[in-house]
């Protein structure tokens, strides 16, 4: 098994997409990205839209030759948006990557109404169904039923996890579960992985109180004493106090727990952490956002991010 984690926080985007090589499958699991449209009253800088632009390409080249698609719900950094700001990927972009393979997908029970609008729409770009597939199994391939993306009383509704095995390991991909969710937890534990990616809790959000701080690291706990490597990421890494909460289970069980950064041997880059810090290092010209939007402005000034990335991946 060969896993490709393409786009997260800690490689400086909005997601959790990943792509897995099994057999002779290539499976890839919500390939959406996204940058934060205002985060402190500004807009994304040019440097995360740089790298967001290599982030889109890579899940676009990721898809080429891809035999299976998830979609673990329907939020716009974990699928080709039908309607996509200049910072997402369009579906329209996709579109003739995702009408042949196969697809397993959330289903539409319970999504809210924008949910449900999109789900729609993205049939319609592609001009076919998108198959409940919660619970279902297929070779090396098991999905979750419908788990709380986040705590249980949320809005935000829920998601399916994903679950790919070979002879020699189980991999699980816990998209949006944010650690909030013991029986999600328990489902994990319970489909005996090796190695897991999943959403951490949004630290930077006001409404997570102490108590659920406390339960996120009770249940991260689990994970990490039970698996061989351990990958939190997505909301975790919205901030820099995430980096702290993650270094701190890895000090605290002694295990492998990481960032997607870390499994794929890059520096870390929490953009979306840093963005006010980017607009001070870095000015924006005045205008640059309008322009950008319309064609007529690009990022080639600002690529300092994926200059080291490509030096690393040649290397």
């Amino acid at each position: 098994m060969k896993i490709t984690i393409l786009g997260t926080e800690s490689l400086g985007v909005r997601g959790l997409s990943c792509v897995v090589q099994v057999g002779d499958r290539k499976i890839v699991i919500d390939p959406g990205v996204a940058l934060g449209y205002r985060r402190h009253g500004l807009l994304p800088h040019p440097a995360q839209v740089a790298v967001g632009e290599r982030v889109q390409r890579e899940i676009m080249t990721a898809l080429q030759g891809a035999t299976d698609v998830v979609f673990s719900h329907f939020h716009g950094d974990h699928i080709p948006l039908p309607d996509a700001n200049p910072y997402q990927l369009s579906a329209q972009k996709a579109v003739s990557l995702l009408r042949t393979v196969r697809i397993w997908s959330r289903g539409s029970e319970g999504l809210s109404h924008h949910m449900a609008s999109r789900r729609i729409d993205l049939m319609a770009i592609l001009g076919r169904d998108l198959p409940n597939s919660e619970g279902q199994r297929d070779g090396s391939l098991q999905f979750s039923l419908p788990v709380p993306h986040g705590d249980s009383n949320t809005r935000y509704g829920k998601v399916m996890m994903t679950r790919i095995e070979d002879e020699d390991s189980v991999f699980v991909h816990a998209s949006d579960i944010q650690l909030l969710n013991s029986e999600a937890v328990d489902l994990i534990l319970a489909w005996r992985p090796n190695i897991v990616l999943v959403d951490g809790p949004p630290l930077y959000l006001p409404y997570l109180t102490t108590q659920k701080q406390e339960q996120a690291w009770r249940n991260g706990l689990r994970l990490a004493h039970v698996v061989d490597i351990l990958i939190l990421d997505h909301h975790l890494l919205r901030c820099e106090a995430g980096l702290h909460w993650l270094d701190s289970m890895a000090s605290e069980t002694g295990k492998r727990v990481l960032c997607a950064a870390d499994f794929m041997d890059y520096p870390r880059c929490l953009l979306e952490a840093q963005r006010a810090q980017l607009y001070e290092e870095m000015p924006v010209p005045e205008g640059w956002h309008e322009a950008y939007a319309n064609g007529k402005a690009d990022t080639s000034s600002f690529q300092v991010y994926n200059d080291v990335h490509e030096r690393l991946f040649l290397n």
